[in-house]
């Protein structure tokens, strides 16, 4: 069974960062793709940042473009979000994701496995 473990949430001011990261287990991680979404309160989870198996290959939120940057660590079956600049409208729970299939997508419905989400508030 896949298990996504976030932590790096909390409060922060605006302009200010914030690193996430999301341990995985249960499948040999580095064979692939993961994702990052967030849920916003009253709002629909919405894609944040994805990336290939290797890392090669990532795709941003034109909403995050240029602030927020995703990567992994397959040594360690960890993947992260390095988010800079950020703004009160990025506060939401932030859920680490991860496909039942290879390929790599940015539909919520094409990822099968989630965390429990990790809250970040900015806000000063």
């Amino acid at each position: 069974q896949v298990q996504l473990v976030e932590s790096g949430g909390g409060l922060v001011q605006p302009g200010g960062s914030l690193r996430l990261s999301c341990a995985a287990s249960g499948r040999t991680f580095s064979n692939y793709a993961m994702g990052w979404f967030r849920q916003a309160p009253g709002k629909e989870r919405e894609f944040v940042a994805a990336l290939s198996w290797g890392g090669g290959t990532t795709y941003y939120a034109d909403s995050v473009k240029g602030r927020f940057t995703i990567s992994r660590d397959n040594a360690k079956n960890t993947v992260y979000l390095q988010m800079n600049s950020l703004k009160p409208e990025d506060t939401a729970v932030y859920y680490c994701s991860a496909p039942r299939d290879y390929g790599l997508g940015i539909r919520r419905d094409e990822y099968h496995y989630w965390g429990q989400g990790t809250q970040v508030t900015v806000s000063s």
